[in-house]
This record gives C-alpha cells, structure tokens and sequence, in this order.
C-alpha cells in the first residue's frame, strides 16, 4: 500500500471532534428557540426565519468556498472558521433585539460555510482506500454534537437563559487550535495526496460515466438530499414544539426525546459510510431514502413512547444515506471534491433552512400536528435513486475496454 493509500485515523477523528463542537454549538441554537421564543416573544414563522438566515447563509456560500479550495487549497482557513462561530455565539448572547439575533444567526452560517467544504476535503485527503469510512467518521462528529446540543440548552440555557449560549464560546477557541494542527499536517503532508491523485486520474483514458450520466446522477442526488434534508428541519426546529403541544411534557423532556432523535442521527451517519464502502453506495442511497417512508407515515398517529422510538429509528435511517450520497458525487465527479462537497452541504443547510421556514410558517396557519402530517410523504421522492447509474458496474466495464483497446492494437 503505497503512504496515499493510508488512512490517517487521527486527522480524521481531530476534524470530526472539531465538527461535533461546530454542530453541538449550532444545535444549541436550535434548541434554545422555546427560550428564545419566551424572550422575544417569536412566532413559529420568525423562529423559522432565523433558522433560514444561517442555514441559507451556509448554503450559498459552501459551494463558492468549495469551488475556490478545489482552485487554491487554502489549509489554514478552517481554524478561521472557527472564529466566525466563535463571534457569533457572542452575538447571539447579548442579542438584545431580532434583527440581532439575525445578524448573529448569518454569523453562524459563514462559519459553516468556511468550514464543511474544506473539512470534508481533508477527510477525503487522509481516507487512503477509505472514503466511506472517512466521510462517516467525519459526518458523526456533527451528529454528535446534534445530539448534544439540546442537553446543552436543557442545562445551561434553560437556567441561565439567552446569556448562557456565551458560555459555550471558549469551545470553538479550542476548536481553532486543533484545526491549526490538522492545517499543518494538510501543509505538509495533504497536498502531496492531491497532486497524487491528481496524477491518478490524468492516467486515465476511458470515463466510467459520461457527462450526461453525470449531470442526471447529480440532479437526483440534490433532490434526495434536499427531501431529507427538509425532514430533519422538522425534527430540529420543530420537534420540542410538536412534543410540548401534542403530550404536554415539559421544556426539558421534549429537549431529552430530541437528544435521543440525535443520537439516532449520529448512529446512522457512523454506519452508512462503512456500509456503502462494503455494500455499494447506490444501495445504501436507495435503502435510506425510500426504507423510511413506513416510520414516516407512522409517526404522526404513535403514542408518546413510541414517537421516540420512532424518531430514532427516523434518524438512523435518513442519516445512513449521506455519507454515501457525498462520497458517491465525488466519485463520479473526483476533480471537484471541493465543490461537490460545498454543493452538497450547502443544499443540506438550505434544504433546512428553507424547511424550518416554510414549516414555520404551515405551524403558525394549520397548527405543528400538520408539519408531520405533510412531511410524511416526502421520503417517497427516495424512488427517484433507480435512476442512479450503478458506479461499480461502470468502472469494471470502463477497465474492460481498457484492457482490450491495446489487445486489439497489438493483433
């Protein structure tokens, strides 16, 4: 196994340890809105806007920081991300007014923005022969700190209220310095991977899939990641809210079921990687998307006991497709790592902050019950993944014509 085809583990698991601090503090916004909501007297259509102001700000601009990394790695610019993050904590907790919390919402999502693009790079750089595995490994860290997020706001924000979000601020200090660590390593050692396999696939003469194939593949990729990426808003933004109304617990317990949903998230999302690497991307893709539809439709109609299970089970499954959907698009498109993984991850923060403000607005006009009576359905748009090429058969195919081309020249 030549160094390039070496997983390093550490890189990896340092951006995903960076990753769960970047989406705990991120989570941690999400699940203050019942107290942000009190303070600031908020309907659901302004909570859902301020969910939209950080998400779509991620959005637009992951794929333009992707595209430029992809041009001019750039391996110090995820600990400058951290900062954004770190500036808008503060932001967000001396908020004395909605337009500032906005403003400290857009902060948050430039932070984002710096920083998926770029770390999802360095997990494929330090992958080797690994890249499902890499991209779940790195992808969990976001979801645990999801998952950590509300028991956050449950422990601080809720006694110490809008003012206890400063205090987890020093959090995305340490995540600086370790990204300056990862950043050397990228210097040092990360940059001779990516003229490797730049290399690699100059030496290649035949395409496995033609363009049109893969402008089709990546269309349905986008529409797939956006219909999960809208269910999830549900749970995120919305979820307490639906528990607190429908079952009448209380502020914490709703914020321990959403911890629970999380924590199935996380799961999800550490195996899909590795099951795809194994099992096919496609499969994986197929089997998440359109295998959640049952639980979907179930849910809606479940008792408080098995609302929770079911959201577990919810987010374990849609969680499993990402990792195969990203590393399936940088696949079929290996010279835009950068870009495809901005692209996909800018869409995720859209799709979300699209969904939180438009299912804001359908809970202020027909009640929260509705959000999950209307979001259903959407898994079933998980039948357009037939229309995926099948990426394995493609490259045993494409190596075939390339072992016989020199067969034929040579009689």
């Amino acid at each position: 196994m030549t160094p390039s085809k070496r997983t390093v583990v550490g890189v990896i698991l340092s951006i995903s340890a960076c990753h769960m601090i970047k989406d705990m503090l991120q989570s941690l916004i999400a699940a203050s809105y019942p107290t942000l909501k009190a303070d600031f007297h908020l309907s659901f259509t302004q909570i859902g806007l301020v969910t939209l102001a950080y998400q779509l700000t991620g959005s637009l601009l992951q794929p333009v920081v992707g595209l430029l990394a992809d041009r001019r790695p750039a391996p110090f610019s995820l600990p400058i991300g951290t900062l954004f993050t770190f500036g808008a904590l503060l932001a967000l907790s001396f908020a004395e007014t909605y337009e500032g919390l906005f403003l400290g919402a857009c902060i948050l999502g430039i932070g984002s923005a710096v920083f998926h693009p770029e770390s999802s790079r360095v997990a494929r750089m330090a992958a080797g022969d690994r890249p499902g595995f890499a991209q779940s490994l790195f992808q969990v860290g976001g979801n645990a700190g999801g998952a950590l997020g509300p028991i956050g706001a449950a422990v601080v924000v809720a006694r110490f209220g809008q003012r206890g979000l400063g205090y987890f601020s020093g959090l995305a200090l340490v995540s600086t310095f370790v990204l300056t660590q990862v950043g050397l390593w990228y210097k040092r050692e990360g940059l001779a991977r990516l003229a490797e396999a730049r290399s690699e696939r100059v030496g290649r003469k035949t395409a496995a899939v033609s363009r049109g194939r893969v402008t089709g593949a990546l269309a349905v990729l986008l529409v797939l990641t956006f219909s999960k990426f809208v269910y999830l808003a549900s749970l995120t933004s919305y979820f307490t809210f639906y528990l607190m109304h429908k079952f009448d617990v209380s502020v914490q317990s709703a914020q321990m079921h959403l911890f629970a949903t999380y924590a199935g998230v996380a799961a999800g999302t550490l195996a899909g990687g590795p099951l795809g690497d194994r099992f096919g991307r496609k499969h994986i893709i197929w089997f998440s998307i359109l295998g959640v539809l049952p639980f979907t439709l179930l849910l809606p109609h479940a008792s408080l006991f098995w609302t929770g299970v079911l959201t577990v089970v919810i987010g374990f499954v849609l969680a499993s497709a990402f990792p195969a959907i990203v590393v399936y698009a940088q696949e079929i498109v290996p010279d835009r790592v950068g870009l495809v993984a901005g692209l996909f991850f800018g869409l995720s923060f859209g799709a979300a902050g699209i969904g939180a403000a438009l299912l804001g607005a359908l809970a202020d006009s027909s009640g929260i019950d509705r959000v999950y009576g209307v979001c259903a359905y959407l898994p079933a748009i998980g039948m357009l993944a037939a229309f995926l090429p099948d990426l394995a058969r493609s490259n045993r195919e494409s190596h075939g014509r390339a072992v016989e081309a020199p067969e034929r020249a040579s009689a």
